[in-house]
């Protein structure tokens, strides 16, 4: 389920990269990503507290992660 202000989709050939995972956890600075042995978790609650610095989009292959605004 996505935030109010955004949600964040993560490409399922990446979301299993623990190493992806890794990066993703230690760059995002409001912790919507968190690193599990299977991959990554989008921490939900954390959503609307994206500040759109897109630091994590460089951390993934090009394309393997949208940050999607759902407002005007």
């Amino acid at each position: 389920m996505p935030g109010t202000f955004i949600d964040v989709r993560v490409d399922a050939s990446v979301a299993r990269d623990p190493e992806i995972a890794k990066k993703l956890e230690e760059i995002c600075p409001v912790s919507i990503f968190e690193a599990t042995p299977g991959g990554v978790r989008i921490v939900e609650s954390n959503l609307d507290e994206c500040v759109l610095c897109d630091l994590c989009l460089p951390a993934a292959p090009e394309g393997k992660i949208q940050i999607v605004k759902l407002y005007e």
